[in-house]
């Protein structure tokens, strides 16, 4: 058993992976320092509105819950506007840096991978309630470039995007759909020549060399769905 903090320390754990929460909870009661505000529960509302009840120290947050519209990053967002003195810890099995910064972003003081040994979790719990920040200032730093780099790619293809008129967009849209020359000019009571005009135009402005890859660009960035 780790060594008991000087503080008394308010949990929730919120998950839908039961025998990982009931793992906890049963570890985190042999804790004489630490003390849940309620049972685990499954349901990222349930926890904004026991945080909203309680005002935990910390809580455990997973990332994603079956059934719920709601993941845990948007439930992070909720608890740190209704209990700003609650820290949030992020438990996730992936190792996806561009999450940590969704995460970092959302308010979350931490981080925690779901393979993390009990007492590693102990730690970042106490750790959390002192308000010590959970990441790796390094791996912190190699998502927000990553983040950067995303963020200037959806930025230009958004400037590339915004070029297109309505009407090269509608006749995108029909590519996407699979539609030939001929379907779009019927389609649109235009000649198959005013098409390929088109055609033209938006290969040029999407800087792209086929009409294969203009689709498969404008999906990429949401301008057409399939």
């Amino acid at each position: 058993m780790a060594e008991a903090s000087h503080r008394h320390i308010t949990l929730l754990i919120a998950d839908d992976h039961r025998l990982l929460t009931e793992s906890l909870a049963m570890v985190v009661e042999a804790e004489p320092d630490i003390d849940l505000v309620s049972d685990p529960v499954d349901d990222p509302e349930a926890a904004i509105d026991l945080v909203r009840a309680h005002r935990p120290d910390v809580v455990l947050m997973d990332v994603g819950f079956k059934g719920s519209a709601m993941n845990g990053f948007d439930a992070t967002r909720k608890i740190k506007e209704a209990s700003p003195g609650t820290n949030v810890i992020i438990m996730t099995a992936s190792d996806d840096e561009s999450a940590l910064v969704v995460g970092v972003e959302a308010g979350a003081a931490g981080f925690l991978n779901k393979t993390e040994a009990v007492d590693e979790v102990l730690a970042a719990i106490r750790g959390a309630a002192e308000g010590e920040v959970l990441i790796d200032p390094a791996l912190l730093s190699r998502a927000l470039q990553l983040v950067a780099r995303d963020r200037e790619v959806r930025r230009q293809a958004d400037e590339l995007l915004g070029q297109l008129t309505e009407r090269e967009l509608e006749v995108l849209r029909l590519l996407a759909q699979g539609v030939r020359n001929d379907g779009i000019a019927e389609q649109l009571s235009i000649s198959q020549q005013t098409v390929q005009t088109h055609v033209r135009n938006i290969l040029a402005k999407l800087r792209v060399h086929s009409k294969l890859e203009a689709v498969s660009f404008a999906v990429r960035h949401g301008a057409v769905q399939v």
